[in-house]
């Protein structure tokens, strides 16, 4: 069993706008027993408006039920959830659903976009999906969006024939395009060539920025947290180190000092 690494002084600037999503002594085990695994150990964190945060950690860290756990795709097996001014963790399945389709964008590594529908169609799902006719602004920001991620000559393409760097821009404008309070993006730079990455990242970074989402993003790639206004680093479970705006070479330092204490 590894030893727990001490938890390092945050050196984040401390963010000003409201929680949108956060953790309050959340803890996640699965199993029981010896057999027992403790994914998360008594973790804090909040994401505030219009802050880009990316979460980094070794394998088994913990980061991906940590993104789970925000968005609600998850219970916890101790603590509290917030969205907003609204604690989540005793919510039932329905009323999760009808919360995350309000509040939360999605971006998946494996993109899980709708095989029958074309490019806008998968775009403009947020709005189907809760009833919502989308006014003459939403849509000029749709038209803005697809433009910048180089999709507008792409509308009536199908993901299957889309390359993957294309289908990842499809998932990135849905989650974008009803501009939801948070996105929680899993790995979104994972399939897509180098340029492409920092295109999409720049896009996170500017609905952040322009617009005043909180952006919370799960990676492995230094690189790509580089463009977060912080990067949060697990391990064990447990949140180690907070550091405000970082270049990729001292997160990749950081990471590697981590692996190395396992």
């Amino acid at each position: 069993m590894s030893t727990p690494l001490p938890v390092r002084p945050s050196t984040a600037a401390a963010p000003t706008g409201p929680a949108v999503a956060r953790v309050h002594q959340v803890a996640k085990h699965y199993g029981s027993g010896d057999a027992t695994v403790h994914a998360l150990r008594g973790v804090d964190l909040a994401v505030r408006r219009g802050e880009f945060v990316a979460i980094m950690g070794p394998s088994g860290s913990g980061k991906s039920t940590l993104m789970h756990l925000l968005a609600g795709l998850d219970s916890p097996s101790a603590g509290e959830i917030w969205l907003g001014d609204r604690e989540i963790a005793g919510l039932d399945d329905t009323a999760l659903t009808l919360l995350r389709r309000e509040r939360i964008g999605f971006v998946f590594q494996a993109f899980n976009l709708v095989p029958t529908l074309d490019v806008i169609g998968n775009v403009m799902l947020p709005f189907e999906l809760r009833g919502a006719r989308p006014s003459r602004e939403e849509r000029a920001f749709v038209g803005r969006l697809l433009d910048d991620l180089g999709l507008a000559d792409r509308l009536g393409h199908r993901p299957r024939e889309l390359s993957g760097g294309q289908q990842q821009r499809v998932a990135i404008a849905r989650a974008l395009a009803s501009r939801p309070q948070l996105v929680v993006a899993d790995e979104p730079t994972g399939n897509l060539d180098s340029r492409t990455g920092r295109e999409v990242l720049a896009i996170l970074a500017g609905a952040a920025a322009t617009h005043g989402q909180a952006i919370a993003m799960v990676t492995h790639d230094p690189v790509a947290a580089s463009y977060a206004d912080r990067v949060v680093f697990l391990a064990d479970g447990r949140i180690v180190a907070e550091e405000g705006r970082m270049d990729a070479e001292r997160i990749a330092r950081f990471m590697l000092s981590l692996e190395t204490a396992r």
